[in-house]
């Protein structure tokens, strides 16, 4: 039997798909399809508004700056000004700040608490399993916004709770992706030496099955952070998302309706904002999904 420590196994277990090396990584980013490196950019680019939005702000966001309402672009006022003389572009760069920012906590929540739960119902006993999956399944039934709907009726409108609420929604979905690829996992070969040699759960759950979950959780990841978006934006839009004087790209839309029948910039382009950012995430995920299939249709014996 070979050892695992010879030059060749080392070789065969970098060349793996499962393998997370930085230069596969890297070969993985340059061999995206056009479609994935166009979603890569726009991911990237409203990523980097996000976080660079508050140095950047040419105007106070909250700052009535001209006395012209739903003001055309110019060079003062690059993308406009809203329904009070506010400068849109400060606007846009802040509430992209708590759209992105929410989003991406409430889904890396959600996709944490649905792997580990899926984890935990794979690898235990059968009544452990059952329990998870009757009580996400009750929780699946009610649909995402119905349930924000409920929270912030309940609770009010806050970011924790607004967190929590976007995080609980799709947590269930999460879990039932994680679930199903963790029993699959668990009856490979692989996983069933590591019995045999006399592992525990947590070994196999975190050595065996984890690492190899890692690509399709990825993909689930992005889709959950796409719905969150699309579902905070719809409940600021709603009026019952982030409060004044704080504004999301949604809060944006709602506050300049006034100016869509003039088809003002104020109304217009956080709408722009919320698809653009959406259809790069969709195409990010759709690039690496191809990306990841099977090369040369071969797999270890």
């Amino acid at each position: 039997m070979n050892s695992p420590a010879t030059p060749k196994a080392r070789s065969e277990l970098a060349a793996s798909p499962g393998w997370l090396s930085p230069a596969r990584w890297r070969r993985r980013r340059n061999a995206l399809p056009a479609s994935g490196r166009i979603g890569l950019a726009l991911v990237l680019f409203w990523a980097l508004l996000a976080l660079l939005g508050p140095w950047v702000i040419p105007h106070p966001p909250g700052a009535v700056v001209s006395t012209t309402v739903f003001a055309p672009m110019s060079l003062r006022f690059p993308l406009g000004t809203d329904y009070l003389g506010r400068d849109m572009l400060s606007r846009i760069l802040i509430g992209a700040r708590y759209t992105v920012g929410l989003a991406l906590a409430a889904a890396v929540a959600a996709s944490a608490t649905g792997t580990v739960l899926g984890l935990l119902a794979a690898i235990s006993g059968r009544w452990v399993d059952e329990l998870l999956s009757r009580l996400l399944d009750a929780l699946i039934c009610i649909p995402s916004m119905i349930f924000a709907l409920i929270m912030v009726a309940v609770f009010g409108s806050s970011l924790p709770i607004l967190l929590l609420t976007a995080a609980l929604g799709y947590v269930a979905g999460a879990f039932r992706i994680a679930r199903s690829l963790a029993v699959n996992l668990s009856v490979s070969d692989y996983v069933e030496a590591a019995r045999v040699r006399g592992e525990g759960r947590l070994h196999i759950a975190c050595v065996e099955i984890l690492p190899n979950m890692v690509h399709p959780m990825l993909a689930d990841f992005g889709l959950r952070f796409m719905f969150i978006v699309l579902m905070l934006s719809g409940l600021s839009f709603l009026g019952l998302g982030v409060q004044p004087p704080a504004a999301d790209l949604g809060s944006l839309i709602r506050e300049n309706l006034s100016g869509l029948g003039d088809g003002a910039a104020a109304v217009l382009l956080p709408a722009i904002a919320v698809a653009t950012l959406t259809i790069g995430v969709n195409l990010l995920i759709d690039g690496l999904a191809d990306h990841g299939r099977p090369e040369g249709g071969g797999g270890k014996a």
